[in-house]
């Protein structure tokens, strides 16, 4: 029977589907069927709770439903007897989970009279049809899953009978598409006038495997990917070859494509008709300058998505073994750039201060927290290149940090933590600072 299978797609929406059965499996063959739109008519003596939940409740003597569903937006209306001749008339399909062979079998051979597809629950051979085990998967314009535009992609796994099979081969399905390492960007084209969508990505620290799952699914889905210096770059090299990449990497103290650039690059492809992702290191909302970018496409009636990354302040300390909190040491911390007034952050010994794009003005940085009454003495690292080929940790205090970095040679990207949780690294005991 394998070789015989024919597998197609049905619209049920607004068709009558038949489920013969009260138990678990009637009850999750309704709940699917609810889910597409079919008009589901249960006969069963008795039902389950979960299939009870679906049920209309029945109306007075005499009124009939309008539309033949029922009450309050339920499709499932219930004949609380047996099975009988005549149960099938107007049905389209029907589903049997009776849990008895010969009460199944007899409703698959009135169905095959009747020329009504058939699934028998309890013997897959007996029956016309069969149910497989499906995965779907969002692709949508980037604004989220209600978004205008969003589409599924659905795939089926049939497995020669073996229902525990295809849900194996289903799940790892589900899960290579839900991560985009199987393609999921759509072929057809955004019909002409129609507006495409922006997804602001976060990328974390620069190692692929800190994306989330959610920003990998959009990177299979890009016609257009926008991308940090920082970003994870690894990622590129998966695109497919006609998607199109623009670099606006920058670097310290040049910045080749300004803001105001990127913000239109972002809407002109968008309004293009393109699923456009903006590829961030770290994450968008932190010092990632992403509430500027959504602002600009939402200013042009563009769907934006926003994909939390995971922030370079806080994992790339982790990556040399500095929690920006801990017990003892810290009870909070400050994230701050290196271009902004650091002395007006707390002086308190517990309370971390975590620099970015800080290693220009590290000097200067490291006198205003001491003048703000800061111990020359508080720990310092200064991580550089966190989870890439030239990560290191150079360690100091605040008197010393400066003439230290400058000694090693240090460089950027790095990330500055000052406070007393840098004792907890392998850096500063490597140092013979205990």
């Amino acid at each position: 029977m394998n070789s015989e299978l024919y597998p197609l797609g049905l619209r049920i929406a607004g068709r009558l589907v038949v489920v013969v059965g009260g138990g678990p499996v009637a009850a999750r063959r309704a709940r699917s069927l609810v889910a597409a739109g079919a008009r589901v008519r249960v006969v069963a003596p008795e039902v389950c709770e979960d299939l009870a939940a679906l049920i209309a409740p029945p109306l007075p003597d005499g009124v009939a439903r309008p539309d033949g569903s029922g009450a309050a937006g339920s499709s499932v209306t219930w004949e609380a007897r047996a099975f009988r001749t005549g149960d099938l008339e107007g049905a389209w399909l029907v589903h049997t989970a009776t849990g008895s062979a010969e009460v199944d079998a007899g409703i698959a051979a009135e169905a095959e009279a009747l020329r009504v597809f058939c699934v028998a629950a309890g013997d897959a051979e007996a029956g016309t049809a069969w149910v497989p085990a499906v995965a779907r998967v969002a692709v949508g314009p980037g604004g989220g899953a209600q978004a205008s535009g969003t589409t599924e992609v659905v795939v089926a796994v049939n497995a020669g009978g073996d229902p525990r099979r295809a849900q194996r081969v289903r799940d790892a399905i589900d899960a290579l598409l839900s991560t985009g390492e199987l393609p999921l960007r759509p072929v057809r084209p955004v019909p002409d006038g129609g507006v495409g969508s922006v997804a602001l990505v976060g990328g974390g620290p620069g190692d692929p495997g800190l994306v989330t799952a959610r920003g990998r699914r959009l990177l299979a889905q890009a016609e257009v990917v926008v991308t940090d210096r920082l970003g994870p770059r690894a990622l590129l090299d998966e695109l497919a070859d006609d998607v199109v990449v623009i670099d606006v990497g920058k670097t310290p103290g040049f910045h080749p494509v300004p803001q105001e650039e990127i913000n239109a690059l972002l809407v002109e492809h968008a309004l293009a008709g393109r699923r456009v992702v903006r590829l961030k290191g770290g994450d968008p909302y932190v010092f990632g300058r992403g509430g500027e970018e959504l602002i600009a496409c939402e200013e042009h009636g563009i769907p934006v998505e926003v994909v939390p990354g995971v922030t370079s302040a806080v994992s790339v300390p982790a990556a040399v073994g500095i929690p920006v909190t801990h017990r003892g040491h810290s009870r909070g911390f400050t994230v701050l750039t290196g271009h902004e007034d650091i002395g007006k952050v707390p002086a308190a010994a517990d309370h971390t201060v975590i620099l970015l794009m800080g290693v220009s003005r590290l000097r200067d940085s490291a006198a205003a927290l001491m003048a703000s009454g800061r111990s020359p003495e508080t720990p310092v690292a200064v991580v550089e290149d966190g989870y890439g080929p030239r990560q290191r940790s150079t360690v100091g205090t605040l008197a010393t940090i400066a003439d230290v970095a400058v000694a090693a040679g240090v460089r950027a990207p790095a990330v500055t933590v000052i406070g007393d949780v840098v004792r907890v690294s392998p850096a500063w005991r490597a140092a013979g600072r205990g």
